[in-house]
């Protein structure tokens, strides 16, 4: 089980400065420039590490992502800890590009809580980072959590599998993957504190899902970026068999792929 995948503030202000820490604002550019970031931060707009036309789903490419994290001033072994101002869904599909490029996995956080909340309490700047650009390169990952239209085909007729839909529940009313069990990924988010509901909460949540520990998990959404918060969050918990589909719904139906409609309420 990995420490610290969901970092506090109180821990990121007591690194903040570490030459082996990259702070990852991932809101646009003129949030960064003219509402304020936390100090030290570099931008990496969401929409940079977003392509239709990189690698598999909606990933980026090997070489887009090298630029964007070399002119960033990353180095391949810092710490990154990345925020947005939507609590940490934004931030969280950054990280798993991270990982899916090999990055080290235990150096990949999330800021619990986005920049409101550092905003409420902390320090902020609007001046622009001073960092020397570096020479990032991808890696193979020791273990990549991606799977394919293939293997979530399979898992269909595998009960001891467990699919998870993260989308909002009119969404997945309206068409879903046969079997799927649906947790909006705001169920796991705090509204007031804008990050992570208390351990305890989660816990319940998922698991009443049927999303325990020791199942093996699929998880998928519409273009992977919501699945990437929860899949961080199970991370966090310690859940160690999670499937990410990249090409999640959209790929699925292009495929072909069968889907069911109605509520989970509904099917019981």
């Amino acid at each position: 089980m990995y420490e610290n995948v969901v970092v506090s503030a109180a821990w990121l202000a007591e690194r903040l400065g570490d030459e082996d820490t990259s702070v990852i604002d991932v809101r646009d550019g003129w949030e960064f420039d003219g509402i304020g970031h936390v100090p030290g931060a570099v931008n990496v707009p969401f929409e940079e590490f977003r392509s239709e036309a990189g690698d598999e789903g909606m990933l980026p490419g090997a070489e887009p992502w090298e630029r964007l994290l070399s002119a960033a001033g990353v180095g391949p072994e810092d710490h990154l800890v990345a925020y947005d101002d939507t609590h940490g869904v934004f931030a969280a599909r950054f990280l798993v590009t991270a990982e899916l490029y090999g990055h080290p996995i235990e150096k990949l956080h999330l800021l619990d809580g986005d920049y409101s909340a550092w905003n409420r309490e902390r320090e902020t700047t609007s001046e622009s980072p001073s960092s020397e650009p570096t020479e990032y390169a991808v890696r193979e990952p020791e273990r990549s959590p991606l799977v394919d239209y293939e293997t979530v085909r399979d898992a269909l007729d595998d009960e001891g599998i467990v699919i998870v839909d993260t989308r909002d529940p009119r969404e997945f009313a309206e068409g879903h993957l046969p079997g799927a069990v649906n947790v909006d990924w705001r169920e796991l988010v705090d509204d007031e504190t804008r990050g992570l509901k208390p351990e305890a909460d989660l816990r319940e949540i998922l698991e009443a899902a049927g999303i325990v520990p020791d199942a093996h998990i699929l998880l998928y959404c519409n273009t992977a970026r919501r699945i990437s918060h929860t899949y961080v969050v199970l991370r966090s918990l310690g859940y160690e068999d999670v499937g990410f589909y990249e090409g999640s719904l959209t790929e699925w139906t292009e495929r072909g792929g069968p889907v069911e409609t109605g509520s989970e309420t509904e099917s019981e």
